[in-house]
């Protein structure tokens, strides 16, 4: 929806409306879910990793290092998943 709706495609704000709008609910997610499985953990991995690639500037670098420059960090290292 982000990517459809937002003209000016400016990563500071994409990275602003992704963790005020998209995170916030995959947050809540992994502690209603208190995934077990990995799949699970994948797809809600999937939805940030999708969003970090459509950044221009962003595709030729590593997935890691792209939640690094905007801030973001992968669900399993923040403990949310356990």
């Amino acid at each position: 929806m982000i990517k459809r709706t937002v003209v000016h495609k400016d990563p500071r704000i994409l990275a602003s409306l992704y963790k005020s709008l998209v995170r916030p609910h995959l947050e809540y997610c992994c502690s209603a879910w208190a995934s077990h499985y990995q799949k699970d953990k994948d797809r809600l991995e999937k939805v940030q990793h999708r969003f970090a690639r459509i950044l221009q500037g962003m595709k030729e670098l590593e997935y890691r290092e792209r939640l690094k420059r905007l801030g973001l960090w992968p669900f399993e290292e923040a403990n949310l998943m356990t």
